[in-house]
């Protein structure tokens, strides 16, 4: 894996794509939960993205180049799996009723039937990569690779909260109503955020994630 110091604090580790950055998340992750075993000292945060993961607030220099060193030797990794972090990865199961208005745009684009997309949608096993566009709105990537969905050539004005949708390769439900360009297939009653929570966010990056549809 490839580093880049960033300032003396932190660490910027780049990976060729997403899933890879959902696995050195979570190596990174694993070596932090405990250090007296790994002999490097834990960042304040660890922030993923498609393809970077940043360890900021580490102590100094010197801790950067511990954690660099020792990335530096790991190979890069191609496939997330269950995480050893002791209080982070969680497997969750969101409730969906398969009644998204564009259940039809993504079977013609896996050139299947609707039933085939729902069966399938199931049947994935997502990854939280990463958060963002709104809080508790999670890039969730399915852990196997799906046929890619496009997105809306003209983005919704309102999309529902609870929205279960697909783009790219991400499938997310969206926290709140709020515009959006992704293609709709389903809908849960399961609150993303509640910043009254001890954990605002429903889903966080290194969760795991399955839909299943509602009785």
């Amino acid at each position: 894996m490839r580093s880049l110091p960033v300032g003396e604090h932190g660490l910027l580790v780049l990976v060729d794509d997403v899933r890879a950055a959902v696995a050195a998340a979570r190596l990174v992750r694993e070596l932090a939960a405990d250090p007296a075993a790994s002999g490097l000292a834990p960042p304040r945060d660890v922030v993923p993205a498609a393809r970077t993961v940043l360890l900021d607030g580490l102590p100094g220099p010197v801790e950067v180049e511990a954690w660099r060193d020792r990335l530096g030797d790991a190979p890069q990794p191609s496939q997330a799996g269950p995480s050893g972090a002791r209080d982070q990865a969680r497997e969750l199961t969101i409730e969906t009723r398969y009644d998204g208005a564009d259940l039809a745009v993504v079977a013609a684009a896996w050139r299947c039937g609707v039933a085939e997309v729902v069966e399938r949608h199931q049947a994935a096993v997502f990854l939280v990569a990463f958060c963002g566009f709104a809080p508790g709105f999670a890039y969730c990537v399915p852990a196997e690779p799906m046929p890619e969905v496009p997105r809306r050539e003209a983005p919704r004005e309102r999309v529902p909260r609870g929205s279960v949708a697909l783009a790219g390769e991400y499938c997310g439900v969206y926290p709140a109503a709020m515009p959006g360009g992704w293609q709709l297939v389903g809908t849960t009653t399961a609150v993303l955020f509640d910043p009254d929570r001890d954990r605002p966010a429903l889903l966080v990056p290194g969760d795991t994630v399955r839909f299943r549809a509602a009785p």
